[in-house]
């Protein structure tokens, strides 16, 4: 299958699971061990959530943005230059934007509204990750655009483009331009995109052998089945092999 291919496959998982299979568990033999769990940033905290969670799973191509407070010594970069990224990357884009406010401001930057997410999806922007707020919910919602959003405001002021396609830091997850962002309801997750494939295979696999063990659970009687249901498998005990 092609890549693109590939990520669509990757939507019938949800986030965590990917996460399994990217780090979580290293001593698993599913566990591909591309970061360090605790030490990397690979995958976004509870300061952001789902806008749209009925949208489901998206994932694709990080691009990489920051936005901050208008800088009459640095106006360069505009919302185009974020658009002509997401239109030259491969498809389909995340667009992982890195909102760089002070603390009185950054709870009111209501940064990418109905309009800015309009022209975002025309160049093939699949979702957003960021750090902030935004606005115009009302607008964003029959678009179809998945957010990950610290939370909503209806305003903001003069703003300006810091940036674009740099590593950024968004709600604890770094992320390089041309990385692979999975998100879902429960958050987002990074990994190389030349780990897709590998990615799919350990995630349909550990999938197979979480439904042998969930039911295997249900049927359990006792506190000392569960126990020994979850001492002989593979994936909750990685010492058995």
């Amino acid at each position: 299958m092609t890549d693109q291919k590939l990520l669509l496959e990757l939507e019938n998982h949800d986030t965590p699971s990917i996460t399994n299979v990217v780090a979580t568990y290293p001593p698993n033999p599913l566990c591909l061990c591309l970061y360090n769990p605790w030490h990397e940033n690979w995958y976004t905290d509870h300061s952001i959530r789902s806008m749209f969670p009925e949208l489901g799973r998206r994932v694709g191509y990080a691009v990489t943005c920051v936005y901050g407070v208008a800088d009459p010594d640095f106006d360069r970069l505009t919302l185009s230059d974020v658009l002509d990224a997401v239109e030259a990357s491969p498809q389909p884009a995340i667009l992982v934007l890195q909102q760089k406010f002070s603390p009185e401001l950054q709870g009111k930057v209501g940064l990418s509204g109905g309009v800015m997410t309009t022209a975002l999806q025309a160049v093939g922007c699949a979702g957003v990750v960021s750090n902030g707020p935004s606005r115009d919910m009302d607008e964003i919602r029959p678009m179809g655009m998945p957010y990950l959003l610290s939370g909503v405001t209806p305003g903001h002021g003069q703003m300006s483009v810091r940036a674009v396609n740099v590593p950024v830091s968004v709600a604890g997850m770094d992320v390089a331009p041309g990385e692979i962002v999975h998100m879902d309801e429960n958050g987002a997750c990074k990994f190389p995109a030349d780990k897709i494939e590998a990615v799919l295979t350990n995630v349909r696999e550990l999938m197979k052998q979480e439904a042998v063990l969930m039911e295997r659970l249900r049927k359990a009687k006792n506190a000392a089945a569960i126990r020994q249901i979850m001492e002989s498998h593979t994936f909750t005990n990685p010492n058995k092999r």
